[in-house]
């Protein structure tokens, strides 16, 4: 079976580079290479791609949106995040979107051929930098909170909601629902009052007026 593949990065010379690897393979096809995700939402249906290795940071429609909007249209379309960024927050925001790989641009070549059998399979792919990153750091019997993380603690801890988070910090309220979530897992902690109770015997809370 040919792996159809669309390539979306606006560096030409990552695109090239990856095109030119994935096309020594004999049963995988490049179907497109684009240079923005408002492309690669548009087109996608048209393309119709198996995977797709997808910029995170472009101008314009930023990876994450673009891979909510490209599951909207093709659900089983498998997308891989590439990028520079290896912080807890960019890959748990990433899979939490809906993509189902996430490797550094630092990686051997071997690694994308790698993600793209994986995600095909059905299974998630993490490069090792991106599992590194995900690994708990324990503190105190928790999770230690990552810094994007903490300013969000802080918000909440405030009494502001989702939305409010999300203006302040210029995110979407899907951002700031995942990392709500991951910092009530990592506490331990279900109600908004337990963050507030953790935010002020911690410090959090110190220097904002509360």
């Amino acid at each position: 079976m040919t792996i159809r593949i669309l390539i979306v990065d606006d560096h030409p010379m990552v695109t090239e580079g990856i095109q030119a690897i994935l096309e020594s393979y004999d049963d995988i096809e490049v179907v497109g290479a684009l240079n923005n995700g408002q492309d690669a939402v548009d087109q996608v249906v048209d393309l119709a791609p198996d995977v797709i290795l997808l910029d995170l940071n472009m101008p314009g429609l930023s990876g994450l949106n673009a891979t909510e909007f490209i599951l909207e249209k093709r659900p089983d379309t498998r997308i891989v995040i590439l990028s520079m960024h290896d912080s807890p927050e960019y890959i748990s925001t990433a899979l939490s979107h809906g993509a189902r790989g996430y490797i550094l641009k630092d990686v051997p070549t071997d690694a994308i051929r790698t993600a793209i059998d994986t995600v095909m399979s059905g299974e998630q792919y993490l490069c090792t930098g991106a599992k590194g990153s995900l690994q708990p750091k324990i503190s105190d019997g928790r999770e230690t909170l990552t810094s994007r993380e903490q300013t969000i603690l802080l918000e909440l801890a405030q009494g502001k909601s989702n939305k409010e988070v999300a203006n302040t910090l210029n995110i979407s309220v899907r951002t700031v629902e995942t990392h709500r979530n991951n910092i009530k897992c990592k506490l331990g902690i279900s109600s908004t009052a337990g963050l507030t109770r953790y935010a002020m015997e911690h410090g959090v809370l110190q220097g904002t007026g509360i």
